[in-house]
């Protein structure tokens, strides 16, 4: 049997200073291990049953240095410098869910160990959200030059694409805000200290971190949270595996552009990148196992389905690659329309929670069979004082919830009890036209035994894309029969995530389709088309004057 010691610590100058007092507690007979911090000043020492912790502070002291044992019932616990006890919590992984509840926990008191195996910051800011954004951003400058609703009074220059130029300024500006929003944050916060290695459970209080720099940690922990998100997926296509094909993370890092890219996927990465690389001058060819976002209203793939051919890139639906081979430097794809044949091929069909190197077991943390980790609205998962968020569990994949969830649960973590409502999650795709969604589908409402009436409004219709000489889209609002009340938003339209947030915000506080209709909308923008379209349900905006209320 054995029992784990906590020593708080004075008088430490460096971390040398912390492998000292370890080196010097592991040799006192009785020891089994010890584990000691510097930035925490603290000590957590395992050894045999029954040994007083009295002596082992009388053992550091003896070193030079000032110890105080804690008592058995506060040993999970750190103290504060003004010797309360308090709160350690331990939260893997350092990116949108991780870095809100670590900020928060610490808010509400606590000391944090934050554990990060890669780069700091997770995927929005390093490899997804904001090097996307950039390079779409840059595409579609390179569209309108090419290419534009005015072209007859401005003709189009078609332009050079200096890729390396760009991938500069695009990681320039990652490696800003990967500094300025994670980075210096953490560097200038005391009561966050950061561990770089791997983490896995122990059991239900401990975490052991197999450290970059070499030898292992083990942290005690309170509460504990589990942020590690999420990887690109591959499917499992013959030969797949043994070629050099690109998930996002390649394609964005990409010095190049290539002369022929595939795309397999249909979904947001997929779309948003492939439209990205034909504006920049790919031949793209997208291969959808059945259309584009199938799992959404049929018009959005179809809608968008319209524009990417009009663009000049091929839509392949309900096509799947039965092999994939690579052999000259090009990609071979068999397909049933025959074989296609590609420079580069990018595969975007999901991504896998980063759950599997976690020991998972050990702490008896429940994942589904997907290995995503099961939690409840307040984020707590299968064991107590065990909580998860973001990617690596079943929530929807967007770095505002991972915050948002981050956020709650840091707060239940310290005592509170919140929960995560997602009922009025807007949803974006920075496509081109873009796809803007929140609240329920009519198919959606329909499973839930929700009866619906609905109205879908085309851009022609709304004055702002009449003047843009845009009006690829539409705007669809969903209410439910009886009390009318708006309980879903699908739009395709050019600036759809602008407006997207109004109707969210719309169905977040109960408006029926009349009380959005009298609402006032700021003339020739393109949010004024849901006011235009809650009119559907009563009347015909076409024969409405400008402004018409």
């Amino acid at each position: 049997m054995t029992d784990t010691i906590a020593l708080s610590i004075g008088g430490m100058t460096c971390a040398s200073c912390a492998e000292h007092i370890k080196t010097a507690l592991e040799t006192v007979p009785g020891v089994r291990r010890a584990n000691v911090s510097y930035p925490e000043a603290w000590a957590d020492i395992e050894v045999d049953a029954g040994m007083p912790g009295a002596a082992l502070a009388r053992h550091v002291e003896a070193l030079g240095y000032q110890a105080l044992a804690i008592q058995a019932a506060d040993a999970s616990n750190s103290l504060r410098d003004d010797g309360e006890a308090t709160l350690r919590v331990a939260v893997i992984g350092s990116g949108g869910a991780a870095m809100a509840a670590a900020l928060k926990a610490v808010e509400q008191g606590t000391r944090v160990t934050l554990i990060e195996r890669g780069t700091i910051g997770g995927t929005c800011v390093n490899v997804g959200c904001v090097p996307s954004k950039i390079m779409i951003r840059a595409a579609h400058i390179a569209h309108l030059r090419r290419e534009s609703p005015f072209d007859a009074g401005m003709p189009p220059v078609a332009p050079s694409i200096l890729r390396e130029q760009l991938l500069a300024q695009q990681q320039g500006r990652v490696e800003e805000l990967r500094h300025a929003k994670y980075e210096s944050i953490l560097a200038d916060n005391p009561a966050i200290t950061v561990l770089r290695g791997e983490a896995r459970f122990h059991d239900g209080q401990h975490l052991v971190v197999a450290l970059h720099d070499g030898g292992e940690r083990t942290v005690a922990f309170d509460r504990c949270l589990i942020a590690t998100g999420a990887s690109a997926a591959a499917p499992p296509i013959p030969g797949l595996k043994d070629t050099p094909y690109w998930t996002s993370t390649e394609a964005l890092a990409s010095e190049t552009i290539p002369e022929r890219l595939a795309v397999i996927g249909s979904s947001v990465v997929a779309v948003e990148l492939a439209q990205a690389f034909a504006r920049l001058g790919s031949k793209v060819t997208i291969l959808a196992r059945s259309t584009l976002f199938f799992r959404e209203d049929p018009a959005i793939g179809e809608a968008l389905t319209a524009a990417f051919r009009a663009e000049g890139i091929e839509v392949l639906e309900h096509t799947q690659a039965s092999q994939v081979a690579h052999s000259g430097g090009e990609f071979v794809l068999t397909t049933p329309h025959g074989e296609l044949r590609a420079d580069r091929l990018l595969v975007a069909t999901g991504r896998t929670p980063n759950t599997g190197c976690l020991n998972l077991e050990a702490a008896g943390v429940a994942v589904n069979p997907q290995g995503a980790i099961v939690i409840d609205t307040g984020m707590r998962t299968s064991v107590s004082g065990i909580f998860a968020a973001g990617d690596c569990t079943d929530q929807p994949q967007f770095v505002y919830v991972a915050a948002a969830a981050g956020t709650r649960a840091a707060i239940n973590m310290t005592g509170g009890d919140t929960t995560l409502d997602l009922t009025a999650m807007p949803a974006v795709v920075f496509t081109d036209p873009q796809v803007a969604t929140v609240g329920l589908s009519e198919a959606e409402a329909h499973l839930r035994g929700i009866e619906t009436d609905s109205r879908t409004l085309t851009l022609d219709n709304v004055p702002r894309a009449l003047a843009n000489f845009d009006t690829r889209g539409f705007i669809k609002l969903v209410i439910q029969e009886g009390s009318r009340r708006l309980i879903g938003v699908q739009a395709v339209a050019p600036e759809a995530g602008e407006l997207i947030q109004t109707a969210a915000l719309a169905i977040r506080v109960g408006m029926t389709a009349e009380d959005l209709a009298d609402q006032l909308f700021p003339y020739l923008t393109m949010v004024e088309g849901l006011k235009l379209t809650a009119q559907t349900f009563t009347k015909d905006v076409k024969h409405l004057s400008c402004c018409a209320g």
